[in-house]
């Protein structure tokens, strides 16, 4: 296939870039390289990407309309991987704007882009935190997401909706996909995992929000990576079983898909830190402190309609993910 993964210096369109070359897809590149975290690792990814024979890459802005018309129709793609996007929960409290034009601005022209030049598939990135104030364990596509909690979580659901009305309207095939907590080498520097790690090897105190309270379904990139070429392939069809009368939302009468990614076994926060530090060898000392504005104590991810539709399911153990992480770390930062 001939494949534009949007956002591919990032740290999961990195990874799925890597991923679509290695079977021997041609891949198109988007990134606006923008500065919310470290552009020289964002461009040490995107080094080892060029060296492919199959990659080409386009600097652009994703909110630029004209510009995204052009790449669509230069690049004649068989199918589509949006990843790009403005992350971030608690940078959403300080800078909203951002989400709108990345996230739904930017969003939009990816739908106008595959909807004329005959894409077959749109595969995008939702979030865990479309879930928000839900409480239910695990959380399901089949279940109501109407009270998110932050502005990045009300994006990543506009970013469904929008999708729904491009499959209904135009039989736009698009697939959804939330992400529960991705980890790994050459992972995002303002996550979790990273700053603790950073921090640590400096002898720097952690910050262990809701007094370490919390607990994540850490997902390993490769499995993320799995889920999404595993989707892509599979081609969203209408459920002939959907109804209005008792409207699911994960599927739809159109060509509609939502699934989670994640890894199906929630780990506590302390455990995860525990984990960590055997990994460095190193102890942290521990700032504890209260719940952050946007945030939520527990992500579980259901993964039934994932496993039955593809066949794949996560299976990295947070011990050999986090090691692995560790190792690059080490590596590139020369620690």
């Amino acid at each position: 296939m001939r494949v534009l993964v949007t956002g591919a210096a990032g740290f999961i369109g990195y990874h799925l870039s890597e991923a679509l070359l290695a079977r021997g897809d041609e891949v198109v590149g988007l990134d606006i390289l923008n500065d919310y975290y470290s552009v020289a690792l964002k461009e040490a990814r995107l080094e080892r990407l060029t060296k492919h024979e199959g990659f080409r890459f386009t600097k652009t802005d994703l909110a630029d309309e004209d510009a995204m018309k052009k790449v669509f129709a230069e690049g004649r793609f068989d199918a589509v991987a949006n990843l790009a996007a403005q992350a971030g929960v608690r940078y959403s409290l300080e800078n909203p704007g951002s989400y709108v034009r990345s996230n739904l601005v930017g969003f939009v022209n990816v739908l106008e882009g595959c909807r004329h030049n005959g894409v077959k598939h749109l595969v995008y990135a939702s979030s865990s935190s479309v879930y928000g104030a839900n409480t239910t364990m695990p959380f399901s596509v089949h279940h109501n997401i109407d009270h998110p909690v932050s502005l990045y979580a009300a994006s990543k659901k506009s970013n469904e909706l929008m999708a729904h009305s491009y499959s209904h309207l135009y039989r736009l095939p698009t697939t959804g996909l939330r992400f529960f907590t991705v980890y790994g080498p050459w992972g995002r520097p303002d996550m979790a995992l990273f700053l603790f790690t950073k921090a640590i090897l400096a002898g720097e105190p952690i910050n262990v929000f809701n007094h370490g309270k919390m607990s994540r379904d850490f997902t390993y990139v490769d499995d993320i990576v799995q889920g999404v070429v595993a989707t892509l392939d599979r081609v969203p069809e209408p459920n002939p079983e959907w109804s209005g009368a008792a409207p699911d939302p994960g599927s739809s009468s159109a060509p509609y898909r939502i699934y989670n990614i994640g890894n199906n076994e929630p780990i506590a926060l302390m455990k995860m830190i525990e984990t960590l530090e055997e990994s460095l060898g190193q102890v942290a000392e521990k700032n504890m402190m209260p719940m952050q504005p946007g945030d939520v104590p527990a992500t579980y991810a259901d993964v039934d309609d994932l496993v039955r539709d593809t066949g794949f399911s996560p299976s990295t153990p947070i011990d050999v993910g986090i090691q692995r992480f560790v190792d690059w770390y080490k590596g590139y930062y020369g620690e």
